[in-house]
């Protein structure tokens, strides 16, 4: 009797395993992708049908202010071509459960897109859609591009570190300077490490290379070329 009840449980943890690391995973992704092919033609029914007039101020970042911004809600797109030609997330403001589970997480203390400061994110690298499952393969140099309503930040990764859970310094307006005012934009990816667990934090640091405003005419070609970049296997 002693035996069947733990052959039992063994196949109910196993069920459970299955569910947890394969069926919400690829509920999530789907969802996920969904979710921002939906903000992108959002974006694009939003964009402006005429120029501003000459002499009018370039912007240099989003308007978005994230203490505006509910918890919970997606605002931008994130594009990672080193991930895979088609991956693209919705990035959900908070980075507690309920918002990681649908997308990647933007503390809501940080900048939004292309500001001054670090615009910090997080998400999973296994089960629900796993967006970060491959940031330990990003490469010096490889694209990030974040998609809003008024424009692309475009991103540039610059280096990786794994830390202790307890390192929010990772978080400050200048990564790993807290205290330190900001004059550049950087963005921070953060993930659990290794897969599997949450014994540390593995870090990749971009910084911003250029913010191209939807009210440019057609599609930026750099925006393009920078989803569109080739990628080593």
């Amino acid at each position: 009797m002693l035996g069947e009840i733990l052959m039992t449980l063994g196949v109910l943890v196993l069920l459970f395993l299955a569910w947890q690391l394969w069926w919400t995973d690829r509920e999530s992704s789907t969802a996920q992708d969904s979710e921002a092919k939906s903000l992108d033609e959002g974006f694009q029914r939003q964009a402006p049908s005429v120029r501003p007039p000459r002499g009018t101020p370039v912007p240099t970042a989003t308007k978005l202010v994230s203490a505006q911004t509910p918890v919970g809600t997606s605002f931008a797109v994130m594009y990672v071509p080193r991930f895979g030609s088609d991956f693209r997330r919705p990035v959900i403001q908070g980075t507690q459960a309920p918002e990681l589970a649908v997308g990647i997480g933007h503390e809501p203390t940080s900048v939004m897109p292309g500001q001054i400061g670090n615009f910090a994110t997080a998400g999973h690298r296994v089960t629900y859609g796993k967006p970060f499952n491959r940031i330990d393969t990003l490469r010096k140099g490889d694209f990030v591009v974040v998609e809003t309503s008024d424009g692309w930040s475009i991103y540039r990764h610059q280096r990786s570190r794994i830390v202790a859970p307890t390192e929010v310094s990772v978080l400050a307006p200048v990564p790993d300077r807290p205290g330190v005012t900001p004059t550049q934009a950087w963005m921070t990816m953060v993930a659990c490490h290794p897969k599997f667990s949450a014994a540390q934090r593995y870090i990749g640091y971009l910084k911003l290379e250029r913010f191209v405003p939807r009210t440019a005419p057609g599609t930026p070609p750099k925006v393009l070329r920078a989803l569109r970049a080739p990628v080593d296997a």
